[in-house]
């Protein structure tokens, strides 16, 4: 009896079972709360002693009041855990469910190119419009499948990073490489500049390029016609910052609070784009988190800002876990993202 009440209290065993942190944890806040909820007995004990002269109405005082806080603390931990317990059935909901779909997707994606590869004289033209549709389609439900996996990850705490010493300027110059056609299509063109003789980060290479593939493919498709992307890499205070500018539709600033949250799209950005799934700058987030590192960005003002003004601001991000854009943010104006991550001790 006594073995299952310690097991049912012990904060610890909670915290590990729904991964998450020991102030968060409704056994630790029970706990506490017993805490607060014994300091509130004893004053009031105090408090009736000097008021009331009849022992017995300041027992019944006492008791009375130590009884009602003792159920509504226990009423808010159990709903507290009942929430934690949903959340963790939805995480390896979504974690099952995203293991069991990546096998057909990925064996349905290699029929279809299979069929392409063949010789395509042979199919009518309106079927091969139907195969290009599905090829287009099982991509997004693969690209979703694989941020569903990842963010799964994340919230169990189960990712792990392969930290090595990489530089920023390379990794990035292949990504830009990597993305040229893509530019071309959109008739987007690319600005690289980097400062020389950059130190080493310390990061995972894998994610790395990945954030970048995330910045730069978003920055391309909002962008305007004719548009611009500017990526410039620099060393600031003991960090290597990354700054990428667009010339695309902006962020309306009633919505840049949100914009590093899951599954959340501006309207804006639903207007000119309808693919996507809200899942890369969160992703993007919690990794550059993982790797020390911060994100940030910034919707011009009404009136365009200097590129001396912009480059100060870069050395003032805001804290992790929030999106901290410029007050009065105009759609069409542009976006301008950036993150740093520290120097590598290596280079010491």
């Amino acid at each position: 009896m006594l073995e299952k009440i310690f097991k049912k209290f012990n904060p610890f065993a909670q915290c590990k079972k729904y991964q998450i942190p020991i102030w968060e944890c409704p056994s630790f806040l029970f706990v506490l709360m017993g805490f607060i909820i014994v300091c509130v007995i004893l004053l009031t004990y105090f408090i009736s002693v000097l008021k009331i002269n009849e022992p017995e109405i300041v027992s019944l005082i006492v008791l009375g009041t130590a009884v009602i806080l003792f159920v509504i603390d226990y009423i808010v931990m159990e709903s507290f855990e009942k929430i934690y317990q949903a959340n963790r059935i939805k995480t390896e909901f979504i974690s099952i469910a995203s293991h069991q779909l990546k096998t057909p997707l990925t064996n349905f994606k290699f029929c279809l190119e299979t069929m392409m590869s063949d010789d395509l004289a042979k199919i009518p033209e309106k079927q091969i419009g139907y195969l290009n549709i599905l090829k287009e389609n099982t991509k997004r439900m693969i690209d979703l499948v694989k941020n569903l996996l990842v963010v799964s990850k994340i919230e169990t705490k189960g990712i792990s990073l392969k930290k090595e010493n990489v530089s920023l300027k390379e990794i990035t110059q292949i990504i830009i490489l990597d993305f040229k056609l893509f530019a071309e299509a959109s008739n987007i063109k690319i600005k690289f500049n980097a400062e020389k003789n950059l130190p080493l980060i310390f990061a995972d290479c894998y994610w790395l390029k990945e954030i970048i593939k995330i910045l730069l493919e978003n920055a391309i498709q909002y962008s305007s016609v004719k548009g611009e992307v500017e990526i410039k890499i620099y060393s600031k205070n003991e960090k290597i910052y990354f700054k990428i500018q667009d010339t695309g539709v902006g962020i309306p600033a009633e919505e840049q609070k949100n914009i590093f949250q899951k599954f959340f799209r501006a309207k804006n950005i639903l207007r000119h784009q309808t693919q996507g799934n809200g899942l890369d700058l969160f992703v993007a987030k919690q990794i550059l988190k993982l790797m020390k590192g911060k994100i940030w960005f910034k919707s011009p003002a009404t009136a365009p800002l200097s590129r001396a003004s912009s480059d100060k601001m870069a050395d003032k991000p805001a804290r992790i876990g929030y999106a901290k854009g410029v007050a009065g943010g105009k759609e069409n104006r542009g976006t301008t993202f950036y993150f740093c991550l520290p120097i590598s001790k290596q280079n010491e």
